[in-house]
C-alpha cells in the first residue's frame, strides 16, 4: 500500500481484539488504546512492536476511564480533569514507546471523548492543551472540520482532519450515533465506496445527501467484526 498516492488509513488498535496482527500490515497509522477503555501495558508493547515491524505510525488513543462501556459513554468531567485524563494516558503510551525505541506521531481521542471534543469547545481546548503541553510536535486527529480541529489549530498543534469509511454521516458532518440503525457499516463494498468518496472529498449521508469533508486521514475501526475484511478490501483497491 503506497500512502503517498492516497489519504492514509488509520485504525483504532490495542483494544484486546484478535484482529490487530492482520490489520497492522495494511494500514498507515495506528491509534493505540492507553488502558482506560481497553488494553494494558503488555498489549501496548505488543502493538507498538507490530507497528514498528511494518513501519506504521504510532499514536495514543486516550478515552474516558470507563472500561465497562468501552469508553463510549460521556463522563461529566471538568476541563482540568479532561486535561489530566488525556495527559496521563498519552504519557503512559509515550513512555512505553520510548522503551521500545519508538516515538509517538499523533493523538486521537476515543469514543465519547472524541465525539464530545468535536461538539464541545471546552472539551476540545482541554485536550489540545494537554497534547501541546506534553509534546507540541504531536499531530492531533479530530473529526473533520469540528471543534477538535479548530481548537487544536488555535493552540498551535498540527492537525489531521479525520473521516470514517465505516460509519454513516449526518447532514451536519457529525457521525450518526452508534445506537441508530445503519450507523455502522457492515458491507465491505459500502465501506470501499465510502473510502473512495472520502478520497474525493465528500461523504454521502444516511439520507443520500452529498456533503463536503476535508479528509487527511481515514479511519477503519479495529474492534468491528468485519474490520479485517474492510481493510483487506481497501488494500486490494489501492495496492
Amino acid at each position: 500500500m503506497n500512502s503517498s498516492k492516497k489519504i492514509p488509513i488509520n485504525c483504532d488498535l490495542g483494544e484486546g481484539m484478535p484482529n490487530d496482527e492482520a490489520i497492522i500490515p495494511l494500514i498507515n497509522e495506528a491509534n493505540i488504546a492507553c488502558g482506560f477503555h481497553a488494553g494494558n501495558s503488555l498489549i501496548m508493547r505488543t502493538t507498538i512492536a507490530q507497528c514498528q515491524q511494518h513501519q506504521v505510525k504510532i499514536g495514543a488513543h486516550p478515552s474516558y476511564l470507563d472500561r465497562e462501556n468501552f469508553g463510549r459513554i460521556v463522563v461529566d468531567l471538568s476541563p482540568t480533569e479532561i486535561y489530566q485524563l488525556v495527559y496521563k494516558q498519552v504519557s503512559i503510551l509515550q513512555k512505553i514507546a520510548a522503551e521500545s525505541g519508538a516515538q509517538l506521531n499523533h493523538v486521537k481521542p476515543h469514543g465519547a471523548l472524541y465525539n464530545e471534543s468535536a461538539k464541545n469547545t471546552i472539551v476540545a481546548q482541554a485536550i489540545a492543551n494537554a497534547v501541546f503541553d506534553l509534546d507540541p510536535s504531536l499531530v492531533l486527529f479530530g473529526l473533520s472540520q469540528s471543534h477538535s480541529i479548530t481548537q487544536a489549530i488555535k493552540k498551535g498543534l498540527t492537525v489531521a482532519n479525520e473521516t470514517f469509511a465505516d460509519r454513516a454521516y449526518l447532514s451536519d458532518g457529525q457521525l450518526m450515533p452508534r445506537g441508530q440503525l445503519g450507523a455502522v457499516y457492515e458491507d465491505e463494498n459500502v465501506v470501499a465506496q465510502s473510502f473512495i468518496n472520502l478520497q474525493h472529498g465528500f461523504a454521502l449521508t444516511s439520507e443520500g445527501k452529498k456533503i463536503a469533508l476535508k479528509s487527511e486521514t481515514i479511519c477503519i475501526h479495529g474492534d468491528g467484526p468485519y474490520a479485517v475484511k474492510f481493510v483487506e478490501k481497501i488494500h486490494r483497491l489501492y495496492s
